[in-house]
């Protein structure tokens, strides 16, 4: 038998095989786990700061905090503009899966117009400050709710909460507030050149008008900032940090809502601004001007039918008649004229003229009328301004010449601004030889001179230089810039504003302003001064001036078959269009031995000043000391009350 052979299995070399595979797993093994740990210690140490960094950006974020608005008040207190809450519908469109059809089911959910997805989409190709843009402001309780309910099915929209300026006062006051809108491109762009930008991170809307723009840095405050922690979607999990923002500062304001509702009621269905300043400081009790707006329609977004319909009204309502009304200021400058007179010379209190009822100039064939066409006989200052003489005037401003009248209204203020605390003036016009050969390119003719001594040809003056200026006179040289601001609140006390002042108007005598004074006392106090027939039974010395301003040339309306004349010397056009009459102007003040309210008003198309402006300003005037006496009443009373020994 044969045996196979088998050879042996050599235990030595698989011993070694299996040694040097393991050795190379152990290496390899090794060598991953070095690459492990030299990769844990990137993480972990060399690049700790950066990663750190950058898990805190993904989940914390700094958002600014807008600061409350100051509060406006008036001089006694109430209320002007204040903050209320509101509510509004926000979309942050790159959250949302398909905006389109979230928009037209959030109009289904919440009843709004058509109008509303459109409004939205020109928002949204305008440059964004916030990546949410609202859908819709002021939504009511009920439209909250609904969509709370249905909150779950819109994602990336919201509804938030925020304070929204507010004008209780509604129109009253829009020419003097002005009022705040959202912040725009040229909003930006000051904002960027003043440095304040970083300041409005969190603000939506500023000062546009009025002593809301004037005072916007005192009202707005300072931003806060909070550090906060937000999940995946961008939703605040919490706050870990927040500097509270400075609110804005509240001011009071010089002005009496009582007396602005007087004036508005003394304009209603009539155009035409009342200005009305504390003779002693230039403090402003009223200015209002009509017809005006509700400044509330610019808080949130004015619609296009509510601004069309502001812009294509013909009373303008948009247009500050107080500070931007240009009209010619007729005979209520022939006080200013008298003082000018005075003060070079050319004619004294008792400089008497003889009057038959025009003027001639030499040379020209045309007569410069008085309003009384038989005359006013032997006319001096003080009657010239009682009756309102024109013949006086158009001597005086013959002797006094166009370079003289213009020197001395510029520097009285004319021509000029006010210097008042909001933005929307105009300089209107006081014309002298310069300035024509600057807008017309001719000469300046001698007539032209005689039509500037009775407040017409180029002369225009708005109703606020026409208060500003008559205030120099009565105050007999103070020349008090007209100022809204009384004070501003600091903590628990108002820092109260001293009166704002430019350098006195000096005179060579100071009697020259009593002759003037005493003259425009005689308007009131005489049977036949122009203004004497308002005023009749006032309980307190008034004085004033009285004007009438032509709208078209005296020429132009005697062509019209029935013309009558007014006390102040001008033309009643009773067939002409309405918009064609004359124009009714005021100046006056009172107590007239210690001036405390100064007022100028101008009303248009009305026909003379006497019969339509003089009025207005006597209700004025009777509200002012009306309540000046229950003021001082009230205080002789509680000085009267006898004090409790016990307490």
């Amino acid at each position: 038998m044969k045996y196979k052979h088998h050879a042996m299995r050599d235990h030595n070399s698989d011993s070694s095989l299996f040694a040097g595979r393991a050795l190379f797993c152990l290496f390899l093994v090794g060598a991953v786990f070095i690459v492990l740990l030299v990769n844990l210690y990137h993480l972990q140490v060399t690049g700790f700061q950066e990663f750190q960094t950058r898990s805190n950006s993904n989940r914390i974020t700094v958002l600014p905090v807008a600061p409350n608005r100051g509060l406006i008040y008036d001089r006694n207190g109430e209320i002007l503009a204040e903050n209320i809450a509101v509510y509004s519908i926000e979309i942050i469109p790159e959250e949302v899966p398909d905006l389109d059809d979230t928009l037209q089911r959030l109009v289904e959910l919440l009843d709004l117009p058509e109008s509303s997805i459109q409004t939205f989409q020109n928002q949204l190709r305008r440059a964004r400050r916030f990546p949410q843009i609202p859908f819709i402001d002021n939504v009511t309780e009920e439209q909250v709710a609904r969509f709370s309910l249905h909150q779950h099915h819109f994602p990336g929209v919201s509804v938030e909460g925020r304070h929204q300026r507010h004008y209780p006062h509604n129109d009253l006051f829009t020419h003097v507030l002005g009022y705040v809108g959202r912040i725009n491109r040229q909003d930006i762009q000051r904002l960027q050149a003043t440095d304040q930008y970083a300041n409005y991170a969190a603000t939506r809307t500023i000062g546009k008008l009025g002593v809301e723009r004037y005072y916007e840095e005192t009202l707005h405050g300072k931003t806060g900032y909070q550090t906060v922690e937000v999940n995946n979607r961008g939703r605040v999990v919490r706050t870990l940090e927040f500097t509270p923002p400075t609110p804005g500062k509240d001011i009071y304001l010089e002005v009496d809502v009582e007396m602005q509702k007087i004036a508005q009621h003394q304009l209603q269905g009539r155009r035409g601004a009342i200005v009305v300043m504390d003779s002693k400081t230039g403090g402003l009790l009223a200015m209002y001007s009509n017809p005006s707006y509700n400044p509330n329609w610019f808080v949130s977004g004015i619609s296009t039918k509510q601004y069309q319909s502001l812009l294509q009204d013909p009373n303008n309502p948009l247009i500050n008649r107080a500070s931007q009304g240009r009209y010619p200021p007729a005979s209520t400058i022939k006080p200013h004229m008298g003082l000018l007179g005075l003060q070079e010379g050319t004619i004294t209190p008792s400089t008497s003229i003889w009057d038959p009822g025009y003027y001639e100039l030499e040379g020209i064939e045309r007569r410069f009328r008085n309003w009384r066409s038989w005359g006013h006989g032997w006319v001096d200052l003080h009657k010239a301004i009682q009756v309102s003489n024109n013949t006086f005037y158009y001597e005086l401003a013959h002797k006094l010449g166009i370079d003289a009248i213009s020197d001395f209204m510029l520097d009285l203020g004319f021509g000029d601004f006010t210097g008042i605390d909001i933005h929307e003036e105009n300089r209107a016009v006081m014309p002298s030889r310069g300035w024509k050969r600057a807008n017309y390119n001719e000469s300046w003719y001698t007539g032209e001179t005689l039509s500037v001594g009775i407040g017409q040809s180029f002369w225009t003056a708005t109703p606020l230089q026409l208060a500003t200026t008559t205030n120099t006179i009565v105050t007999k040289g103070r020349r008090l810039q007209p100022r809204f601001l009384r004070g501003i609140r600091e903590g628990e006390n108002i820092q109260y504003q001293q009166p704002f002042e430019k350098a006195p108007l000096q005179l060579d005598q100071e009697s020259y302003f009593t002759t003037i004074m005493e003259g425009m006392e005689r308007v009131i106090s005489r049977a036949d001064g122009t203004a004497h027939a308002a005023f009749v039974g006032a309980p307190y010395r008034a004085a004033g001036k009285t004007g009438t301003a032509q709208v078209i040339s005296r020429a132009d309306i005697e062509e019209e078959e029935v013309i009558e004349f007014d006390t102040d010397g001008e033309p009643i056009p009773i067939e002409v269009d309405e918009r064609l009459r004359n124009n009714a102007t005021y100046v006056g003040y009172a107590p007239a031995d210690d001036p405390q309210i100064t007022l100028a008003i101008a009303i248009e198309n009305v026909g003379g000043g006497g019969l339509n402006a003089a009025p207005v300003a006597r209700r004025i005037m009777d509200f002012y000391f009306d309540k000046q006496a229950q003021i001082e009443l009230a205080q002789q009373q509680q000085d009267e009350d006898p004090v409790d020994a016990d307490n």
